[in-house]
């Protein structure tokens, strides 16, 4: 299907709406702010070392272009003078300090020129690609093309150097990224050259031309050999994305096949219920199938971000309502867990646990302790600007059109006008299970029925069609509605640290215990009973529910360290948050699995 641009759909209010308008009164500001504290903003204009002090980091380009370019997603629906004369100024520092030949790296011009191209992992295309990607969105949103005329030129001297003289000494990127900018760069220009180089890369990958091939950024293999994710998650997600986009320009069938190989491994074997991706914060990488614990889940905000593109892409090639469920799935959980409530602090990693008791065997290296507060910027500061980025775009993940069909992918109240086609969705979801979608232009709608609901009803004949529930439209309105009420959720057997536990939803929200409202140390000794009814509370960081659910609770005795006798148990009740709006109070215990009866 084709996903209807963000700039064509008008959220105008619920869950979706409250953050993309967080994100344009706060966060976009709190991230520039941060950047120009740290020098970052200041690095483009190259004073480096004579009139500016702070040396900059080899990935401060990609930091600001991702910055960039959010504020060019906000810029295409909300006018801001203030906001794009920030980003015209960066535009004229580029511009300005950008070499003869095109080349644009602050590092590699003010630090260390002579390395231009020498080393795979310092992520000069990663820069250069969040950069396109930034020009290209900055082009759509405001007509203005300087940027656009920068990068253009810039990839153009990419292309030579290696795709024609082989000149580096890498074959392809370290950290993909700028395979996605080349495909969107070309869409955005129809100039051939770029969707060749992206090809160039993708398909270089792995192969006998790639040097020094290794798991760890994906190179380990050619990418249509490859069948697991493995190595740095997000590394690894914009690969598949980038694949996929690819793939939908090309129609090359052995690369759709790969990317659902790996999409299926990626989901089905190594995501987290919260729709987060990485196990282990040594390397910020995958690990073993099924090894998903809790209190070590590295997570990355970035990497549940990447899985939102890449369940988009493939939404692109195939017509299948899972892609779209595990978009809501990180959305609502992994991916917003990366905000405060406030909309100016961050976390880079978000564990699915927490145990204050545990950092003192960190202090000897005994295990590893999660992080358990945001921050407002950090030294590798790639999270906050993706969160940029991401959220002006929600509106950009609703609506489908195929032929004469309108897919309903998200839930927003909303409505969008594409040529003829015009449809309205009003809901409070997820906070009420009613979903009343309109349409013109189109004589088919189809709607997603998620995978987590059991119970829905349909006020129209419907056909259900991989995952879609497809009605005939006569303009009357279809209303869909969904039973959101909480629901215990059981990991795969195999899933080792969540074994006879079970987790708490509502709709596509998971729910957590915070040791401030049910006592510190004691969140493991909680047991959910086997049908579980929960009251509902207003949430004081969001405007989703708290659920208080009737339960068990063991108590502690002096019986020993260890007994014959099961320990104690007593009625109490457990207050539950959404899991995303943790960690927005006090330093605080977390969890998310419970001991189930």
């Amino acid at each position: 299907m084709k996903l209807i641009p963000y700039n064509l759909v008008n959220l105008k209010s619920g869950f979706f709406f409250d953050k993309e308008e967080l994100n344009r009164k706060t966060t976009i500001n709190a991230v520039y702010d941060r950047f120009t504290e740290t020098g970052r903003i200041g690095s483009f204009k190259h004073g480096y070392p004579e009139k500016d002090p702070v040396q900059p980091h080899y990935f401060w380009d990609s930091d600001v272009a991702k910055w960039m370019e959010g504020a060019a997603y906000i810029l295409a629906n909300h006018p801001d003078p203030a906001l794009e004369a920030r980003v015209d100024e960066i535009v004229e520092d580029i511009a300005e300090h950008q070499h003869e030949d095109g080349y644009f790296n602050i590092f590699f011009t003010v630090v260390q020129p002579e390395n231009r191209w020498a080393n795979r992992d310092w992520h000069e295309l990663y820069c250069a690609g969040h950069l396109m990607e930034a020009a290209v969105a900055y082009a759509e949103a405001t007509g203005k093309t300087k940027f656009l005329s920068c990068m253009e030129k810039y990839a153009d001297y990419i292309a030579k150097v290696f795709m024609e003289d082989h000149a580096a000494a890498f074959d392809t990127p370290g950290h993909v990224e700028i395979e996605l900018a080349l495909v969107r760069l070309y869409r955005h220009t129809g100039n051939q050259r770029y969707l060749d180089l992206a090809a160039y890369f993708i398909n270089t990958r792995g192969t006998e031309n790639d040097r020094n091939r290794v798991a760890y950024n994906q190179s380990h293999l050619p990418v249509r050999e490859q069948t697991e994710a493995v190595g740095h998650s997000v590394r690894a997600v914009y690969l598949y994305t980038g694949m996929a986009y690819l793939a939908a320009e090309t129609g090359d069938e052995s690369l759709i096949s790969a990317c659902k190989t790996l999409w299926e491994d990626t989901t089905h074997r190594k995501m987290y219920v919260t729709g987060g991706l990485g196990s282990t914060y040594i390397g910020e990488a995958f690990t073993t199938p099924f090894d998903l614990p809790p209190d070590q889940a590295y997570t990355e905000t970035c990497a549940g971000i990447a899985l939102c593109f890449f369940a988009k892409a493939m939404l692109a090639l195939e017509n299948k309502a899972e892609y779209a469920d595990v978009i809501e799935r990180a959305l609502y959980n992994g991916v917003l867990s990366g905000l405060s409530a406030d909309g100016a602090q961050f976390f880079y990693e978000n564990p699915l646990e927490i145990n204050l008791s545990e950092r003192f065997t960190s202090v000897w290296g005994a295990r590893r302790f999660p992080a358990h507060r945001r921050v407002a910027c950090f030294g590798c500061s790639c999270c906050p600007p993706n969160i940029n980025r991401l959220l002006p775009t929600l509106g950009g993940y609703v609506y489908g059109l195929e032929g004469d069909t309108l897919y309903i992918n998200q839930f927003a109240d909303s409505d969008m006008t594409d040529g003829n086609v015009t449809a309205a969705i009003s809901t409070a979801y997820p906070n009420d299970g009613r979903v009343t979608v309109t349409a013109t232009g189109v004589s088919k709608l189809a709607i997603r029925v998620p995978a987590w609901c059991d119970t829905y009803t349909l006020n129209k004949a419907y056909t259900l069609t991989d995952g879609y529930a497809v009605v005939d439209n006569d303009g009357t309105p279809v209303i869909l509605t969904l039973d959101l009420t909480p629901r215990k959720v059981w990991a795969d057997s195999r899933v080792l640290r969540a074994a006879g536990q079970a987790a708490v939803m509502k709709g596509p929200v998971v729910y957590c215990a915070e040791g401030v409202d049910n006592g510190e140390g004691e969140l493991h000794n909680y047991i959910l009973p086997a049908d579980i009814t929960a009251a509902e509370t207003p949430c004081e960081s969001c405007n989703l529910p708290n659920l208080t659910v009737n339960c068990l609770k063991r108590v502690a005795d002096e019986g020993g360290l260890y007994r014959n006798t099961p320990p104690k148990t007593e009625a109490a009740t457990l207050k539950l948050i959404p899991y995303h709006a943790f960690a927005n109070r006090e330093e605080t215990d977390m969890r998310v699995w419970f001991l189930s009866e």
